[in-house]
C-alpha cells in the first residue's frame, strides 16, 4: 500500500533552521496527492558585517545539510527539494554539480537546486539577459552572477540587500523590494531573477510579472516547480506566476 496522503510523491525539503519562508510557500505549491516533509539545517542566527562573515555563515550551512538529509530520508522521500540557495550557487556550473551529486549520493534519491531550478526557469522562458536581487552580500552575488553566466546569460544588473542577520531576510518587505524592482527593470533585461529562499518574493514577482509583461522568477517557485516536473508532476497551478501556470 502506498502512502495514503502522499499517494503521488513524497517531498523532503531541506532548508536552514532559521529560514521561515520555504515551509509555508512550498506548501502553497503542492498538489494534491503530494506531501511535503520539512528537514532543517542546523545553523545559529550570526551577524553578518562583511563578504567574510557572510561566507562563513553559508559555510555553515553547508557543513550542515547532511545531517537534514539524512534526517528527512528516515520517512523514504521520492525526491528532495534544497531548499537554501546561496550554496547551490558557489563555484559556478561545475560547483553546482558538484554539491548536488555530494546531495544525492548521500541520499540515493534525486534533488533540486536553487541555482540550476533558476537557470532551467530561465531557459523555460527563452531569456537572455537577466538581472538579480538577493539578500546577500557582494560576494555571494558575484557567485550569482557567476552561475548565470556559465548558464548562458547575460547580467546586466543586481542588487545584494546585504542583510546582516538570516531571519532578517524574512522581514524584507514589499515596499522595499518594489523599489529594487524598478532599479533592476530596464528594455535590456529579459527577466528579473530573485535568490535567497528566505526572501518573501512569491507574490509579488506573481504580480510584476503581469505587471512588467516579462518573467519575474521567485527561487522558492522556480525550485518547487523545478522539483515537480523532475517527478512527473505535471500539474498547472494558478495564481504564483506563469511558471508554475502554463511551464
Amino acid at each position: 500500500m502506498g502512502d495514503v496522503l502522499g499517494w503521488r510523491k513524497l517531498m523532503g525539503v531541506i532548508a536552514p533552521s532559521t529560514n521561515t519562508v520555504v515551509q509555508p510557500d512550498m506548501e502553497r505549491m503542492r498538489p494534491e496527492g503530494v506531501t511535503n516533509h520539512f528537514s532543517r539545517i542546523y545553523v545559529e542566527d550570526p551577524l553578518a558585517l562583511s563578504n567574510e562573515d557572510f561566507i562563513a555563515g553559508t559555510t555553515a550551512i553547508a557543513e550542515n545539510t547532511f545531517d537534514a538529509v539524512r534526517s528527512v530520508m528516515t520517512c523514504k522521500p521520492d525526491y528532495l527539494v534544497l531548499g537554501m540557495s546561496a550554496i547551490t550557487f558557489y563555484g559556478g556550473v561545475e560547483g553546482s554539480r558538484k554539491w548536488k551529486k555530494q546531495v544525492e549520493d548521500l541520499a540515493g534519491i534525486g534533488a533540486s537546486t536553487g541555482a540550476e531550478s533558476v537557470a532551467a526557469a530561465l531557459h523555460a522562458y527563452g531569456a537572455k539577459s537577466v538581472s538579480f536581487v538577493s539578500p546577500y552580500y557582494p560576494v555571494a552575488n558575484a557567485e550569482v552572477r557567476n552561475f548565470l553566466e556559465e548558464s548562458g546569460f547575460s547580467v546586466k544588473r543586481d542588487v545584494p540587500l546585504e542583510c546582516r542577520r538570516w531571519t532578517d531576510i524574512a522581514k524584507v518587505g514589499p515596499d522595499r523590494l518594489r523599489e529594487v524592482i524598478a532599479e533592476l527593470d530596464g528594455d535590456d533585461v529579459d527577466a528579473i531573477v530573485q535568490v535567497g529562499t528566505n526572501l518573501s518574493m512569491v507574490d509579488l514577482a506573481a504580480e510584476y510579472e503581469t505587471k512588467l509583461g516579462k518573467p519575474v522568477i521567485a527561487i522558492n517557485t522556480a525550485t518547487y516547480w523545478h522539483a515537480l516536473r523532475a517527478q512527473g508532476i505535471e500539474d498547472r497551478i494558478e495564481g504564483m506566476g506563469r511558471l508554475l501556470a502554463e511551464f
